[in-house]
């Protein structure tokens, strides 16, 4: 039982920052597994089984807080499906650990430049687009690097697109909506993949993040974008370091 809170633990203080900055469930929770020593493709797997709740529940508080711009939702929902069955297909196949290391150094690019434009930019809370992107391919690639990583889907579609210009909390509750789709598909690919999972923290995630998931979307509300901003910029900085370092 220990273990179990334990998990619920983490799932709640894991979703609590994924909910509220878009990013970094599947990396707190992926990179506790990794640690424990289950093998890359089952701690994906049974992260993404979780998620299935939190993304849930995550993505429908955004859209009752208004935080879902429904244009940009749809533009990366399909791609990111597609993205995920494939990286979930490969995982299976080889060592996602490999290309870690090449996510970790676009994520850093991506969060010093949003820190950057915290200080350039007079009024970030309005949206000001410095680069348009094909979204549908941002998508695809967030979804593949995903299911690879264990988690990926927020900081690499977030990161990209708050960096662009994006309106963050705009753009945060847009990402967490189209994630329980992209999940839901990388599940169902492991499930026709693999046949383990681990029960235990699958459910102790589950129950930490669904109860943390309303008060993550209440925070991206309320929390000023230059702060929520920042926040993004160092959490991504970070989080790619250790992708790079580790």
């Amino acid at each position: 039982m220990e273990t179990f809170w334990f998990f619920v633990i983490v799932g709640f203080l894991a979703q609590v920052v994924d909910g509220a900055l878009g990013m970094a469930y599947g990396v707190i929770s992926n990179s506790l597994l990794l640690t424990a020593g289950v093998a890359p493709a089952i701690s994906s797997a049974s992260v993404h089984f979780a998620e299935i709740f939190t993304t849930l529940v995550s993505g429908y508080s955004h859209l009752k807080f208004g935080n879902v711009d429904k244009s940009l939702f749809k533009k990366l929902v399909i791609p990111g499906i597609i993205g995920g069955i494939i990286g979930a297909y490969i995982l299976s196949n080889i060592d996602g650990s490999k290309i870690k290391p090449y996510i970790g150094i676009y994520l850093l690019i991506m969060g010093l430049r949003i820190l950057f434009k915290v200080f350039t930019i007079n009024k970030p809370s309005k949206e000001k687009i410095t680069k348009r992107r094909h979204y549908s391919f941002l998508g695809l690639v967030g979804g593949f690097f995903d299911a690879v990583g264990g988690g990926g889907w927020g900081p690499i579609v977030t990161s990209t697109l708050v960096s662009d210009g994006k309106h963050p909390a705009k753009t945060v509750g847009s990402v967490n909506a189209a994630e329980f789709f992209v999940t839901v598909s990388e599940v169902a690919a492991f499930i026709a993949l693999l046949s383990q999972f681990n029960w235990q923290v699958i459910i102790g995630l589950i129950v930490g993040g669904v109860l943390a998931a309303p008060i993550a979307a209440f925070m991206t509300k309320k929390i000023p974008t230059k702060v929520l901003m920042v926040s993004l910029g160092c959490v991504i900085s970070i989080l790619s370091i250790r992708m790079i370092v580790l």
